[in-house]
């Protein structure tokens, strides 16, 4: 099912997220078929459990439509469930960044280049994996949103003046969308 993406100043977006209870495999099977579903509808890259209103942790992460510009991307596609960032690099690298919470905003953001991350995936084992390129930018956008962080909240100064209307409009939910969406 098609879930509505939640959109920033939504109080979901904002929560503290609670670890996925792995013994459940009917509710995670039911959850995921519904995100992946969902991440399809909107043609985004990623969509993490907050984004369509259910605080736990547990992302999707899917690269292959960005081939064009990330060959390495063509077979990326993680499902990370309870994910933990066991290490970051200090080298940090910039990319411009989008949300489907946050419609029509891009802006740059800082963020470690490499991270190394725990997390079942969606068979249910435990993996650990590194994660550099635009990959890395990827996962660690999904993830920071499990802490109730939108790359929004990351950007320059001066860029969080230059984009504060746009998002008090998203928050008053004056704002359209090509998916379903809910403030």
């Amino acid at each position: 099912m098609i879930l509505p993406i939640y959109l920033y100043g939504s109080d979901v977006l904002r929560r503290e997220n609670e670890d996925v209870d792995i013994n459940d495999r009917e509710g995670i099977a039911k959850l995921l078929e519904d995100m992946k579903e969902t991440l399809k509808n909107a043609d985004g890259c990623g969509l993490a459990a907050p984004q369509v209103g259910v605080n736990r942790n547990i992302v999707i992460v899917d690269g292959r439509d960005l081939t064009e510009t990330y060959d390495y991307l063509k077979d990326f596609f993680r499902v990370m469930i309870n994910p933990v960032v066991l290490e970051e690099s200090e080298e940090t690298c910039e990319y411009s960044e989008g949300c489907l919470s946050v419609p029509g905003i891009y802006a740059e953001v800082r963020r470690p280049s490499k991270i190394k991350v725990e997390y079942y995936n969606e068979n249910l084992e435990k993996v650990v994996e590194e994660f550099d390129r635009f990959a890395c930018r990827m996962v660690q956008h999904e993830l920071s949103q499990l802490e109730g962080n939108l790359f929004v909240d990351n950007v320059s100064p001066i860029r969080r003046k230059m984009i504060a209307r746009k998002l008090q409009a998203i928050a008053k939910g004056a704002v359209q969308t090509r998916y379903k969406s809910k403030k």
